[in-house]
């Protein structure tokens, strides 16, 4: 039986079509190998992440308070009683700034007595009723309208003494306006004083070196004290410095001194410029209910 010739050329054909591809594949997987890495090396980078400030409240520098002046010491006490009030022009917005606590006697009898007398109040300012009272050189010196006079019936002095604390509202006392004859008379003072509400103080203004009227008024158990200094007899700048320096050695002897001046503008003036140096001095002004006694 007779061989067949064996077939030879599919397996030479596709040793060499594998001899011939291998380099092909290997320069295919050499370049897309490549290509991976410089294609990724091309991708964008991402953006990282802005990262979040965090706000931290800003301090504050300490703020450092200046120490407090320290406050002189209290070394005496001064009532300052300003009469005469209840008048038009009267300097009231420069006299309110004296101190808190000044003092002002309003004459019933006074154009303004009843509005100066709200609007003081309002201001915080103690008030005290200036009743018009007999001179000794009467009728030349007049006290004005509904005066005290030694004249007067029992009843006619009690019920003009209660007109007149009626008419000034918000009234923590009462001192006589002129009144040196009228401060002299036993009699006339009794009547004054028994009619005067309870709860009111009497403050005697010492018009006449023989007045009985602060004496009568601890008698009859009424809280009371008397003037010491009148600031502006003569209204001149040097004579209530004066008076004002007088004011100052008594009441630094005593403890306390009671003063009356009057709206004047010279007073006024003089008191606003002398009370801080006054207040640094260690005096200190009160009011007349805190020294009657």
């Amino acid at each position: 039986m007779k061989r067949k010739p064996v077939q030879r050329r599919d397996s030479s054909f596709r040793t060499i079509a594998t001899l011939t591809l291998l380099p092909v594949a290997a320069f295919i997987a050499y370049f897309g190998w490549r290509w991976a890495h410089v294609g990724q090396a091309l991708l964008p980078v991402p953006a990282k992440p802005a990262q979040t400030r965090v706000s931290v409240p800003h301090q504050e520098a300490a703020v450092i308070k200046p120490a407090p002046k320290p406050q002189a010491k209290h070394h005496a006490s001064i009532v300052l009683i300003l009469d005469d009030v209840g008048f038009e022009h009267q300097p009231i917005d420069e006299a309110m700034r004296i101190d808190p606590n000044v003092n002002f006697s309003i004459l019933p009898n006074g154009s303004e007595a009843r509005a100066f007398a709200q609007r003081l109040d309002a201001h915080g300012f103690e008030l005290l009723c200036h009743l018009p009272m007999e001179p000794l050189d009467y009728p030349r010196q007049q006290p004005g309208a509904n005066a005290i006079f030694t004249s007067m019936s029992d009843a006619e002095i009690a019920a003009t003494t209660r007109l007149n604390v009626e008419s000034v509202p918000h009234i923590r006392g009462v001192n006589n306006h002129m009144g040196s004859r009228a401060t002299l008379d036993s009699r006339v003072m009794r009547d004054v004083l028994t009619a005067l509400p309870k709860d009111l103080y009497f403050i005697d203004s010492k018009t006449s070196g023989g007045s009985i009227a602060g004496r009568m008024a601890k008698q009859l158990n009424i809280p009371t004290a008397s003037r010491n200094v009148f600031l502006d007899d003569v209204q001149s700048e040097s004579a209530v410095r004066r008076q004002v320096e007088a004011l100052s050695s008594l009441a630094a002897e005593r403890g306390v001194a009671v003063a009356i001046g009057h709206p004047y503008p010279v007073t006024i003036r003089v008191l606003n410029e002398l009370a801080p140096t006054l207040r640094a001095r260690g005096f200190r002004f009160v009011r007349a209910s805190e020294v009657v006694h």
